[in-house]
């Protein structure tokens, strides 16, 4: 009978570590956090304001039976482990559980275990070495949950009274107001005309680079006449110019640029990267054994273990010999980075992609390969590449090619499918040859906007302007298209004219909390905090003090949003019909609400968009396209069989038309752009 508790946070880990650990050991999962801060007091905040910003917690509504579980586990164990996740949140969730479980109450000793790993030989090391549970780290994580309580709270109220707007947030309407700017930006551009020459010969192209030793100025057609019309079609070669260029794989993933990468070269939403990663973390099942096969997925360091290092060197070497091996680099991990953690890694080499494929999903495989070869490659030769820059004079002009020859792949003999690499060659020439064009053009271009930020690029941009944290990148995103406050057109975020709205009107009386400067401060606060280095108190009562005349002053001065009426009454009580928004889009209804709550029904019936696909459950029905009419999904579309009551076949995503190779199940695209079997037990 096992007589000492471990407690993780996910059911999934918990499977895992209770096989490394043997029958003396019990382990057992919080599924997350089990309370939060009470919504009591005032405002709601659960604060005791009058008492140093004392807060008060209560047991979440979902997790009493866990708790009560938990609590029966720890009275009859010997001693419990804490060994929630390694970083500020895994730290406040092992000190809720102390309190709650109240263990420095009992006779029942607990420690705190981390490891960054989820494999038998970091476990183990890690249950020989458990330590105190580290407060600094807790009251970090508590002072940015306050205050971004205290902003949450305050700010989402006073928007949804003055302008029915959602929410608002410390990292929130940053990134919105990042979002917004680059939409002004875009809106007030003015495109300027600018014209190229380009001599075209077989084989290859050269561009216009000088006219009388100068760069050339070309706004318009009748400047670029003057230069075309003194060209003939006779260049002569005046110089070639060859360069050797090595080219270093970039380090091992952070959070942050494995979402990045993610998004840009497997199509894959932040939200869905950190899941996959996640799962990848606690634990597979290989058959013969169950390895997390990543390191923990959340870090700010490119920093890699030599446990990891020299067997991962005599891999290159076994596999791609001596020439491959790369020479010992620093990591190059940013200021006020969480370094407490490795890169993202594999575990062990040995785990080669093509070995466990069978044991993962599709976006599994795919994003594991990824990090994988990431990591491989980082500890690799450099490329070696020769750029040829061919210059051609023509009369008082200097026309320019250029071509780029792989010499040795280096790392990119592994990592060739994730980072391209444009490889072309110029004809053989000696300076002073003369040649002949196919023909000269002159073309017309005009500059473009700055383009608006995709998702892989508003992360970078949050992580350079110190905006968030790795953690928390993905869930802004999430919030940000969940409040309605932007689309996505072209895997780009177009802000919508509801977070335009939020931004000016927050910009108005609250430019200085919201700015960039002010979120990315926070965050450095916060992380002195951690090192024990500021004062909780102190940052809490500074901030409120600072804050609530601002919100008292927008609450007077901010002017309501007037509604919007639709020129009809309401058929029940008579009084102005106006237009409304929910998370489904603009409806109209009564302008008396709460008292009447007529909705106007939606009087443009859509009829299901035929797919000509046939349903793989009933065979006999058609999947289409329709939308759903009530529940939390109303207003949203949704692929299902044609043949329903009989057949109830709903499907997870948009049909590709194509068929699993497994299950013979449709293949589906989600949300995020990634591909996958309707069936989920099938990944």
């Amino acid at each position: 009978m096992s007589d000492k508790l471990v407690i993780v946070e996910s059911p999934s880990k918990s499977k895992t570590i209770e096989q490394y650990l043997g029958k003396d050991y019990t382990v057992l999962s919080s599924k997350g956090h089990i309370r939060d801060l009470a919504i009591s007091g005032p405002g709601g905040l659960g604060l005791d304001i009058e008492n140093g910003f004392e807060p008060k917690y209560s047991t979440l509504k979902d997790k009493n039976a866990i708790v009560k579980s938990l609590k029966k586990a720890a009275k009859k164990a010997s001693s419990v482990y804490l060994a929630t996740d390694p970083d500020r949140e895994g730290e406040a969730i092992s000190w809720h559980l102390q309190q709650v479980l109240e263990l420095d109450d009992s006779s029942t000793p607990s420690r705190r275990v981390i490891f960054n790993e989820v494999t038998k030989d970091a476990v183990l090391e890690a249950f020989d070495h458990p330590r105190d549970i580290d407060f600094n780290l807790v009251n970090s994580q508590e002072t940015r949950r306050i205050l971004d309580r205290i902003i949450g709270f305050k700010l989402s109220k006073l928007l949804q009274n003055k302008i029915k707007s959602k929410s608002a947030g410390r990292v929130q309407s940053a990134a919105l107001k990042i979002l917004v700017n680059r939409e002004k930006e875009i809106e007030a551009f003015n495109s300027e005309e600018y014209w190229k020459i380009t001599a075209h010969f077989p084989h290859f192209d050269a561009e216009l680079f000088k006219v009388n030793s100068r760069k050339p100025k070309l706004p318009d057609e009748d400047s670029t006449e003057a230069v075309y019309n003194a060209l003939d079609k006779t260049f002569t070669v005046s110089e070639i110019k060859k360069r050797a260029r090595k080219r270093s794989a970039k380090q091992a993933f952070t959070t942050s640029t494995l979402q990045q990468d993610a998004s840009n070269k497997l199509s894959m939403s932040g939200s869905r990267t950190m899941m996959l990663a996640q799962s990848l973390y606690e634990g597979i099942n290989l058959g013969d054994e169950t390895v997390g096969l990543i390191t923990y997925m959340r870090t700010d360091s490119t920093r890699m273990s030599q446990s990891f290092i020299k067997p991962a060197k005599a891999f290159i070497e076994e596999h791609y010999g001596k020439d491959y091996v790369g020479r010992p680099r620093s990591s190059q991990t940013k200021k006020n980075a969480q370094d407490a953690h490795e890169a993202v890694r594999p575990t062990n080499i040995k785990y080669h992609p093509d070995k466990v494929k069978k044991h993962l999903s599709r976006d599994e495989f795919r994003l594991y390969k990824m990090i994988y070869m990431r990591a491989l490659a980082s500890l690799m030769a450099p490329a070696e590449l020769e750029s040829t820059t061919l210059s051609l004079k023509n009369n008082h002009t200097l026309f320019r090619a250029k071509a780029q020859a792989l010499v040795f792949d280096g790392y990119l003999k592994v990592y060739k499918d994730y980072e391209k690499t444009d490889v072309s060659e110029l004809p053989s020439f000696q300076e002073g040859d003369s040649i002949k064009s196919d023909s000269i053009e002159k073309t017309q271009h005009f500059t473009s906007p700055p383009p608006r930020y995709t998702e892989a690029r508003l992360i970078k941009e949050m992580e350079e302007l110190g905006i968030g944290r790795p953690s928390t990148y993905s869930q802004t995103v999430a919030t940000l298209k969940k409040r309605n406050y932007v689309s996505v057109e072209e895997k780009k975020f177009v802000p919508s004219d509801r977070g335009k709205l939020t931004i000016e009107k927050l910009d108005e009386f609250f430019s200085d909390i919201i700015s960039v400067d002010y979120t990315a401060e926070m965050e450095n606060v916060l992380d002195n905090i951690a090192k024990g280095e500021e004062d909780q108190k102190k940052v809490i009562s500074e901030f409120y003090e600072t804050f609530i005349p601002l919100v008292e002053k927008a609450n007077d001065n901010m002017e309501k949003l007037a509604p919007k009426y639709t020129g009809e009454n309401c058929p029940k009580c008579g009084r102005p019909m106006v237009y409304r928004e929910s998370r489904y889009g603009t409806f109209e209804a009564c302008s008396g609400f709460p008292d009447c709550k007529y909705i106007k029904p939606n009087e443009n019936k859509e009829e299901p968009e035929t797919t000509n696909i046939t349903c793989p459950k009933c065979k006999k029905g058609e999947i289409v396209k329709r939308t759903a009419k009530r529940g939390k999904n109303k207003g949203n579309s949704f692929y299902a069989c044609n043949n329903f009551p009989k057949c109830k076949n709903i499907l997870r995503g948009k049909p590709t038309g194509d068929h699993c190779e497994k299950c013979d199940d449709l293949m589906v695209e989600l949300e995020d752009g990634s591909v996958v079997c309707n069936d989920k037990s099938c990944e």
